[in-house]
């Protein structure tokens, strides 16, 4: 199985963001900087060349998090145990890892993906610092009757 962790770009301040009343919490409605957008493109554009169209999306509800996917133009699902808040162990019950037969991509947030790259990849750091805008690929496979957890890629907008 692959799993694709990405964490939404760069978003405005809560400050920034006005303070109607509105039904959703004012953290899950900062909007992506133009920074933000133009790294959330240049990363939807090196993931079309390499994402099979099988592949599930599972979004945050926050609005930076729905931005940043939107870039890739496919459906994706919102999943609200993938805000802010989120846990690792949500993010993979989310995903059916390991036995999910579809690779599946996942836009959200720190410290979750973090949290759940280090426990993957057996790190005695708990959870690992994932830059704003960028993805780790991660694949499952068992050789010799053994799981392994590879890691494929590590990629940063600043890169592309």
């Amino acid at each position: 199985m692959d799993l694709i962790l990405w964490r939404h770009a760069e978003a405005e301040p809560a400050e920034s963001v006005p303070d109607a009343s509105q039904a959703l919490p004012l953290d899950l409605r900062r909007p992506l900087t133009g920074r933000g957008q133009k790294h959330a493109a240049r990363m939807a554009a090196w993931l079309e060349q390499r994402l099979p169209d099988s592949a599930r999306i599972l979004v945050s509800p926050a609005l930076r998090c729905e931005q940043t996917a939107l870039n890739l133009g496919r459906k994706f699902r919102t999943c609200d145990e993938l805000g802010p808040l989120g846990q690792r162990q949500q993010l993979l019950n989310l995903a059916q890892w390991p036995d999910c037969k579809v690779p599946v991509l996942v836009v959200g947030h720190q410290p979750m993906l973090g949290q759940t790259v280090a426990h993957l990849l057996g790190l005695a750091q708990r959870d690992l610092s994932i830059r704003k805008g960028a993805l780790w690929w991660l694949r499952q496979r068992v050789r010799d009757g053994q799981p392994q957890t590879l890691l494929m890629a590590v990629q940063s907008p600043d890169f592309l």
